[in-house]
């Protein structure tokens, strides 16, 4: 079956929610131009940022590495370089990180690495084995979310960055989405967006060039591209609630093609009323660690604290 878009090469991609049939050149090609237009509809970069990329060794993240690379090619002022936090999860970082390293020297970027155990102090499989320990409600993911991303900022702004990109795609602002409804939480729901906003000092301004790309096609992405990514899934992943988000949206997907680009859409329309339900909310310096909070301890410092880590 020919491309619709060339009409000469054969198809290998057919998008249910838009009739496109792509051949290899044009899939890779439209993949490019969305996350372009994305950047460009909200203002993401400027040309002369120092931008960093969250690259856990996944194929979304070493995807997003590659395909900014290319697009800040054309900006000799900024410069990228990337990030990885290993966690501390045995059997499952080591691959991720070796992923991480070997891409990022290829592009000849620079690349950090900062764990769990030197910020915090304990790995992430120590931390789980104390929290089922003490019989604790939350889960690992929750524990390795709000850790991650303190982690992320902290090496971020050590580093002078103006401007965090992680690679979060469509399917993962769908499932946050839901989650943050299922947990009747709408001002989390008010601040999830493509580009944070610039409120604090301590925090650096994140963004999501891939916003708008399905993790499938991500996925074809990598592979057509010949980059190699971590193949090993986090054993910890299964026992949360967004595993079984992620298998609902995908169901509704499969029998209705659009679903995730309608609800990430209906938060877009809601956000403005949301943000006028999260008027007046500020941050301020954590009594405890110094970094920016909504209440008088962070939640990274709640959490260790609870665990008797800090």
């Amino acid at each position: 079956m020919a491309c619709t878009s060339c009409k000469k090469g054969d198809a290998v991609y057919a998008r249910p929610y838009s009739g496109e049939r792509l051949c290899s050149k044009c899939f890779l090609s439209s993949i490019e131009s969305k996350v372009r237009v994305t950047i460009a509809k909200y203002d993401m970069f400027e040309p002369q940022d120092r931008i960093a990329v969250a690259v856990s060794g996944g194929k979304d993240s070493v995807s997003l590495l590659d395909i900014l690379f290319k697009i800040e090619r054309a900006f000799p002022k900024a410069e990228l370089f990337a990030i990885t936090i290993d966690e501390g999860i045995k059997g499952y970082r080591d691959e991720a990180l070796d992923v991480a390293r070997a891409y990022s020297a290829k592009l000849g970027v620079k690349h950090i690495v900062a764990s769990f155990k030197g910020l915090y102090g304990y790995e992430l499989d120590e931390v789980v084995k104390m929290v089922e320990r003490k019989g604790l409600d939350l889960g690992p993911c929750s524990y390795c979310g709000v850790l991650r991303r303190r982690a992320l900022n902290v090496i971020a702004r050590e580093e002078g960055t103006d401007k965090l990109a992680t690679a979060h795609t469509l399917d993962d602002e769908a499932q946050t989405v839901m989650l943050n409804i299922l947990h009747g939480d709408p001002i989390r729901l008010a601040r999830t967006k493509p580009v944070t906003e610039d409120v604090h000092p301590k925090l650096i301004q994140r963004v999501k060039p891939l916003f708008e790309v399905p993790e499938r096609e991500v996925a074809l992405y990598a592979y057509l591209r010949g980059i190699k990514f971590q193949s090993v899934p986090c054993p910890y992943a299964s026992r949360a609630l967004r595993n079984d988000v992620r298998i609902a949206l995908n169901r509704l997907e499969h029998n209705h093609p659009g679903v995730k680009y309608a609800i990430v859409r209906s938060a877009e329309r809601m956000r403005p009323a949301l943000e006028a339900m999260a008027k007046g909310w500020g941050l301020r310096e954590c009594k405890s660690c110094g970094e920016p909070t909504a209440g008088d301890v962070c939640k990274p410092c709640q959490m260790l604290q609870e665990l008797k880590v800090l």
